[in-house]
């Protein structure tokens, strides 16, 4: 349990307590083992209890798509390379229709329209290392 250091009238002893109940406690002083009858009974402490508030998985399967609602613009999700770009400029799009696909710690992450609209530009190129945040395409 716990391990503990003296020293009385210059001698040193070395006192590990074993277990504790209620008033009586087993403890070891330089090896030789004693039974300790306490005036009070111990109240044991216990390791504070963590509390985490409850994870809801996503129901998404694919990366979450950040978009400018005002410009259009679609965003990284996470930073990744261009895999594959499946519109050019001029294109129309319609909502869940697959652009491009980025690649993201060894995963592969369709990035998906999210509002119907034509393809006005591509930001990225095939290979391109992209961060999270950067402009993917523009759709008006």
């Amino acid at each position: 349990m716990k391990k503990y250091k003296f020293t009385i009238n210059e001698v040193d002893y070395s006192v590990q307590i074993n277990n504790v109940e209620d008033r009586t406690m087993e403890v070891e002083v330089n090896g030789a083992l004693y039974t300790v009858l306490l005036d009070k009974e111990v109240k044991q402490t216990k390791t504070p209890l963590l509390l985490r508030p409850i994870a809801i998985p996503s129901t998404d399967q694919g990366a979450a798509i950040k978009t400018d609602a005002k410009t259009g613009i679609i965003r990284a999700p996470l930073p990744g390379t261009i895999l594959d770009i499946l519109v050019k400029p001029g294109d129309s799009v319609s909502i869940g229709q697959r652009i491009l696909s980025l690649e993201a710690m060894k995963m592969e992450n369709t990035i998906e329209a999210d509002r119907c609209g034509t393809v006005i530009e591509v930001k990225v190129a095939k290979g391109d290392s992209v961060l999270e945040g950067v402009p993917l395409v523009t759709i008006g």
